[in-house]
């Protein structure tokens, strides 16, 4: 039964990992789609390339999903708990993704983790979360809508005497760069949060002691999210690129650069698992508030900010109804 249980959590850990670059798709490539930098194909080449690369840039923020969510019980009993996570997750990331809202992936696997372990009656690490999950969660968009109203202003600043349509050529070829740089931030961020999944199963199932990410566990989650990352998330792809605000390319170059350093710096010096989502929409609203504040559809982004407030606590209950489901298959009703 634990070989079963495991070979299915890895087969479902890599589902979710699909769903996320589909779902997460547009966070690094709506902007560039939207101000014709890039073709819609071609950029979804270059980040499912980039997603790729990414992914194998560090393993911190997978050790933080694994060992630092919750504290699932060994054998049998664990994996399940890990199983209904991830279904919640899915069934949360599907949901967002049918609505075209750019919910994040990120915070449905968190919430999957902690609704299947309350439901389990499992721990909790209620400090972990508060300080790797709730306070990155707070301040990447805050820090990441102010950065990129102050290098917009900067840029506009800069830019004030030049002929706008040579602007606009060279933002365009820049956004090339800037929107690769997104595109290996998500993979660096988000292809490590299932491997930590991975890493967490093959810990509870005892095929291996410690936390450490395996050269394998990396190569299958990093191929899963590129593949998902090319298989496109169009309709939240429009409503990032064209329903928040209309973008321009040194606008989308200025929110795409402020973005990936956000990812960067909490992957490489926090080991925190943010929202790739939360940080890009951020950084887009907050290039489009240096024109007026108008300009901005703040009913579109009122409505992602619902979908951010409730995907952690959506997510945890999908994920703990999940957890009672699965008690009903033959089998696993005595764990």
């Amino acid at each position: 039964m634990e070989l079963a249980l495991i070979l299915t959590v890895i087969v479902v850990a890599l589902s979710f990992d699909y769903t996320n670059g589909f779902h997460d798709a547009a966070n690094a490539i709506a902007t560039s789609v939207s101000t014709r930098a890039l073709t819609p194909r071609a950029a979804l080449l270059m980040a499912a390339s980039m997603n790729l690369i990414g992914a194998f840039l560090g393993t911190g923020v997978a050790e933080t999903v694994g060992s630092g969510i919750i504290v699932a019980p060994q054998g049998d009993r664990g994996l399940l708990v890990v199983l209904a996570a991830l279904v919640g997750a899915i069934v949360w990331n599907l949901i967002t993704w049918w609505f075209g809202l750019p919910s994040s992936s990120s915070h449905a696997l968190i919430g999957g983790l902690v609704g299947a372990a309350l439901a389990s009656a499992n721990t909790v690490q209620w400090t972990g979360i508060f300080q790797k999950v709730v306070i990155p969660m707070v301040l990447s968009p805050i820090v990441g809508f102010l950065l990129a109203f102050l290098v917009m202003t900067a840029i506009q600043w800069i830019f004030r005497r030049a002929h706008p349509g040579r602007v606009n050529r060279g933002f365009r070829m820049a956004q090339t760069l800037s929107a690769a740089a997104m595109a290996l931030g998500h993979g660096l961020q988000d292809a490590q949060k299932t491997m930590g999944v991975i890493t967490l199963a093959l810990v509870v199932g005892q095929y291996q002691t410690g936390f450490e990410v395996q050269w394998w566990v990396i190569v299958l989650a990093a191929t899963a999210l590129a593949a998902g990352t090319y298989a496109g998330g169009w309709r939240i792809m429009r409503t990032l690129g064209r329903r928040i605000v209309h973008l321009d390319p040194p606008m989308g170059f200025a929110a795409e650069s402020v973005a990936a350093s956000v990812l960067y710096t909490t992957a490489f010096a926090f080991h925190a698992p943010i929202s790739t989502t939360q940080t890009i929409t951020s950084a887009v609203i907050g290039v489009g508030a240096t024109r007026r504040l108008s300009a901005v559809r703040w009913g579109v982004a009122g409505n992602i900010v619902t979908a951010w407030v409730l995907t952690i606590p959506m997510a945890g209950l999908a994920a703990a109804l999940c957890y009672a489901l699965l008690h009903l298959v033959p089998g696993l009703s005595s764990l």
